[in-house]
Order: C-alpha cells, then structure tokens, then sequence
C-alpha cells in the first residue's frame, strides 16, 4: 500500500467502516462468534488500554493498578457467580490459552490425554497438532454413538480403564448434545483421570441454566471462552467446583501467571463485566431463545430438502446445527457463495465424513446465537433458512433480502445500553 501515512490512516478507517456497515447488512452464523452489548462495547475504550498489571489484584508487580485491581475483582466475583464456581482465574486472553495453562500442570511430564478428535468435532487445542500434543506422550480419541455426535459413555468408561489417562477432556467445537459426564466419572476416578470440559462454544448457555452443569455433573475443571454464547469480550476462563483446595488450585494458577500470560488485556475487563451481568439478569431468557431458534432452524433446512444432522434427535440441543451440503460442492464452495450473498458461516467436518478432508469438508456449522441476540426468533430462522435454500438451490443472490431481514432486528437485545452505564 502507497501513499501518505495521513492517507494510509484515512484507508483503514475507511475500511473499517465499510466492514461494520457490511456486517450490519449480513446474517451472521458463524458458530464461534457473538456481538457485545452497547454497554459492554463502550467499556472497551479506557485507559486500561495503556497499562500493565501481572499478578493478582492487590499483590502486582506494578503500581497504578487500583482501579484495575477493583474491576478485575469485579470480573472475577462475577464470573464465580454465573458459574457456581468456587475457584475462577479470569486473567486469560483467551480459550486457548486456558487450555494451554490447564495442560502444562496436568499433563506435565507427558502421558495419555483423551479427547475428541478433529473429525469427531473436537477443538484443534485438543488436537496432536494443538496445544494438547505438546504435552502428552499420546491422545487417544472418543468413541462415538452411531450418530456421530454424543460420546458412548459405556465405551469411553472402558477405554478410560484400558488406557488409563492423566487427562480426560470433553467439550467440541462442533457440539450439539450435553457430554456424559456423570456417564465416565467413575472410570476416572478409578484410574485418577481429571475432567476438563471445556466449554467454550457452550458457556452461555451453561450460565444460563440451560445445556448442562459441568461442576455440578462431575468435571473437575472448565475452560471457557468468552465470546460465543456466553456474550461478552474475548477473553479466556478458567473455572473449578467444590473441593479444590489451595494446593490441588496453586499449579493452575502458577500456569496462568506466569506460566502462559504476563500483562492479559485489562482493557477487555470492564466489558467482561458487563457481560456477566448481563448474562446474570436475561441469560436464562436467551439460552432459553438459543436453543429454541437453533431446533425451529434445523427442521426449516429440513424441511427444505437439506441433510441436516441428528435429525432424529430434533437436531439439536446448543446453539449449532449441522449440515451435510456434500451435494451441492462442499462446504468450501457453498460457505463462500453463501457469504457472497450476505450470510456468512463456516465449513465443517462431520463425523464419519470420508476423506477427512478439512479445507473442503462436506459440512457447514451453523450458529444461531448472534441473530438470537439481535432479537430473531422462530419466523426469522424459518426466513434463514429459505434464504439459503434461494441461494444454495436457487442460485439466487440474496444479499438484498438478508440486509432487508436485519433492517427489521437492528438493535441488541439481552444486554444494558450505554444510557445505563451513567
């Protein structure tokens, strides 16, 4: 790029501007993303983009953190609420990086982890080529039932005893149906095996009582990002239940700080805040929405001739649905011209896919959560989904008719706007 710098500056914000007018035109489905409220957006802009602060409120390695430490103290007795959590690290920048914390202590000095694989749906940090492969000697992966989407908990309890794990870890990336937890706490504990879930995809719903209760159910640990269902900035989590105590929790915390971050984005902590009271006064209204607009969505594909998975199960039970679009080119092809025509969404392996092949896998994930943010409901899915019949079938651009549907649905629901931060 040539040009002044006042010119190049004048280019980018140009450029963002036209890419927040574009998304405000598009449907957005990609499973992995959310919107902020007014509030928690307007909290990203402070003076914490400036600063530093490495350890813990109260016991920094630099000064100047007063208010710092009193808004992270906020975050984190927050987030151990809307988690029923009794020990909670918030100093993350991310799910990936919890992972990456969660493993160096359980997985130091090697061993055997299971995990879902890629193709089963699992996180590539939980992948050989991920964070999980640089510190176990070896991963073995879940059997499936013959769906392809729930995890055999018979099955797993008895490749826990065979192969006797450090580390079980369950959660996806594509992941439609609660793990059994209860289903394999056992066989973990006959071999000492801890549970992670990690519940990055699923957080929101979780804290809004929906989905299933991770702590409650038997796992040890949850990781989370922040940004998904659970609608707030991008940031990472870390959270235990009852019976952890300091010397079993120390490790963990170490690996956060300074195992895997120094100073961790304090600029995105006041709108985590936000977010968890958010999620504390409407989540159990919009999980409750979530899953609703998620199962009316897969029997609208459905019912317009698409393969969409688990059919049988009443598709669904997070915000996801997947569909198998093999027919119509692959999801490379079709989530490119899907985009081109105002909805954006992203291709995906699914179980029991031949080829395995990731860069044009026969699958889309499809995520409700965004548009379920900004007020859609049922009908609005049942439009989606025609839509993308028009578009996939048909042939038709439909870029027009998408930003005509968001023109109806502009403003955020489930969140505080900025007239209430005073």
């Amino acid at each position: 790029m040539s040009g002044s710098d006042s010119d190049q500056l004048r280019e980018v914000a140009r450029l963002t501007r036209d890419g927040e007018a574009w998304r405000d035109r598009t449907v957005n489905l990609i499973a992995s993303e959310n919107v902020l409220s007014p509030a928690a957006r307007r909290l990203l802009d402070s003076d914490f983009h400036h600063r530093y602060a490495e350890g813990h409120p109260g016991a920094r390695y630099y000064e100047g953190t007063k208010y710092i430490d009193e808004v992270e103290q906020i975050a984190h007795d927050l987030m151990k609420e809307v988690l029923g959590a009794d020990r909670v690290d918030v100093r993350l920048p991310s799910g990936t990086m919890a992972n990456e914390a969660v493993f160096s202590v359980l997985m130091k000095g090697g061993g055997t982890a299971a995990s879902h694989g890629v193709a089963g749906g699992g996180h590539i940090s939980h992948a050989r080529f991920g964070a999980l492969g640089k510190r176990a000697d070896k991963i073995v992966q879940w059997p499936l039932l013959d769906d392809g989407f729930r995890l055999d908990a018979s099955a797993a309890s008895a490749l826990i005893r065979e192969e006797k794990p450090r580390l079980v870890i369950l959660g996806r990336s594509l992941f439609l149906f609660p793990e059994p937890i209860e289903g394999i706490r056992e066989a973990c504990d006959q071999v000492g095996a801890t549970i992670l879930f990690d519940a990055s995809h699923v957080l929101g719903l979780i804290t809004g009582g929906k989905f299933q209760d991770p702590l409650r159910e038997g796992a040890d640990l949850i990781t989370a990002s922040t940004h998904k269902t659970f609608f707030g900035p991008q940031r990472g989590v870390i959270a235990a239940g009852p019976g952890k105590d300091d010397a079993w929790w120390r490790p963990i915390d170490r690996a956060v700080f300074p195992g895997v971050t120094s100073n961790h984005h304090l600029f995105t902590l006041p709108s985590l805040c936000a977010a968890a009271m958010e999620v504390r006064r409407f989540g159990k209204d919009y999980a409750t929405a979530i899953i609703r607009n998620a199962k009316a969505f897969g029997a609208a594909l459905h019912a317009r001739g698409f393969a969409v998975a688990a059919a049988e199960l009443d598709y669904t039970e997070s915000h996801q649905v997947a569909v198998d679009v093999a027919e119509y080119g692959g999801g490379r092809d079709v989530s490119r011209q899907l985009c081109e025509s105002g909805i954006v969404c992203n291709m995906n392996l699914l179980p029991g896919e031949p080829g395995k092949n990731a860069r044009n896998p026969h699958g889309l994930r499809l995520g409700v959560q965004e548009m379920t943010r900004f007020g859609m409901g049922p009908d609005d899915m049942a439009r989606i989904a025609e839509l993308m019949h028009e578009c996939i079938v048909g042939q038709k651009d439909v870029s027009g008719e998408c930003a005509a549907l968001r023109e109806t649905h502009p403003k955020i629901q489930f969140g505080f706007d900025i007239d209430d931060l005073g």
